[in-house]
């Protein structure tokens, strides 16, 4: 048999999802996090509409369509008071292969990056696939991303550093100081920012601010999705936003990897910025609520809480075994080691679903909380 590359020997089937996989039918799954909102009824029809016309039979521009990276260059003006170029977007397979392309277009062999832990589970694995080394640094007491920590982690070596917020899978919200400072460390030690912002329109605490908004240098690359946005996790749309050079470099990879983005998925992501964004705000509001059932109810068990500021995840330090008490009691969440040797003795829990079985969950992790201490 053939032998497999030290690259994909170095990653392992995301925590995230094993959890999940090994759940029985009828748990409660607090696992994904996936909005239970359906997509936006316009963004839907659009998609229907090409479709049916024809206009997605095709391939589009590498990049994306015209229209479509108008439309994202749009929505960092109005959101972000920033200029962005059409030309400077790229559409991709979700904001998974963002971020991909952004480490495989900056990064080489023995290069470090450095990451949060605990992190999004896609940081550490798609820095190994590039030969690169992750270096996580720990977060703040708050779950938040400390500035201090990733400037003394850089090294001769660092390629770059990842930034999250509001944060998977903490739901912190950096506030516009760290943001700032982000900025700085990026133009001061000449290494790429990587601005993970699919939360960006989920923040309940705070304000959502980003990197691009303070950077003097073009060391930032700003990753984004509909996914989370819009409710649009099966369409796989998401895109990145940078300088002309690196932009150029990230589509060597995309070209090749992805050729374009799907166009159907392309005329959705089009109508749901373009068009009415009411849900969006129905969305948030929802996640506010269901946030502060969550945070009281585990806080009423006997766990302590970071209470998360935004995104529909909280990340309670809980007891040995409850996770597994959990489980076996039919409620999936997920082992906080899972996202980083930091992230033990915690778990992540999505609230992205409904509330009755959000408080049917409250009560079994309360069952599971009793049983273990």
């Amino acid at each position: 048999m053939t032998h497999f590359s030290e690259r994909v020997e170095q990653v392992s089937i995301s925590g995230i999802r094993e959890v999940f996989e090994a759940a029985g039918e009828d748990a409660i799954n607090l696992g994904l996090g996936q909005p239970d909102f359906s997509a936006p009824a316009h963004a839907r029809e659009a998609a229907v509409e090409a479709i049916s016309d024809g206009r997605a039979d095709g391939y589009t521009e590498n990049k994306g369509m015209e229209s479509l990276r108008e439309a994202i260059a749009d929505k960092h003006a109005r959101d972000q008071r920033v200029d962005v170029d059409p030309g400077d977007v790229i559409a991709t397979a979700g904001g998974s292969e963002a971020l991909h392309i952004a480490l495989e277009a900056h990064v080489d062999p023995g290069d470090e990056v450095i990451i949060p832990d605990p992190g999004f589970v896609s940081y550490d694995a798609l820095t190994r696939l590039t030969g690169g080394t992750p270096v996580p640094v720990p977060l703040r007491g708050d779950l938040t991303i400390d500035p201090d920590a990733i400037e003394s982690a850089i090294t001769d070596d660092t390629a770059a550093f990842v930034v999250n917020s509001p944060g998977n899978p903490t739901g912190a919200v950096s506030p516009p100081e760290d943001v700032r400072e982000f900025a700085r460390i990026a133009d001061e030690h000449d290494v790429l920012c990587i601005s993970d912002e699919v939360y960006e329109y989920t923040v309940f605490d705070g304000e959502f601010r980003s990197p691009i908004e303070f950077a003097e240098s073009d060391n930032v690359v700003v990753v984004n999705s509909a996914s989370k946005l819009y409710s649009m996790t099966g369409w796989r749309l998401g895109w990145v936003v940078s300088s002309t050079p690196r932009i150029e470099r990230m589509l060597r990879v995309h070209q090749y990897a992805q050729a374009c983005a799907s166009a159907s998925s392309q005329f959705a992501a089009e109508a749901a910025l373009t068009g009415p964004q009411d849900q969006v705000g129905e969305m948030t509001a929802s996640f506010e609520r269901r946030r502060d059932l969550v945070v009281d109810g585990l806080t009423d068990i006997g766990l302590d809480v970071p209470t998360p500021g935004g995104a529909f995840y909280c990340m309670p330090e809980v007891p040995e075994g409850f996770v597994d008490e959990c489980l076996d009691r039919g409620v999936v969440i997920v082992p906080g080691e899972a996202f980083g040797e930091h992230g033990r003795g915690y778990a992540r829990l999505s609230y992205a679903t409904d509330e009755d079985s959000l408080r049917e969950a409250l009560d079994i992790m309360g069952e599971a909380y009793d049983a273990v201490v």
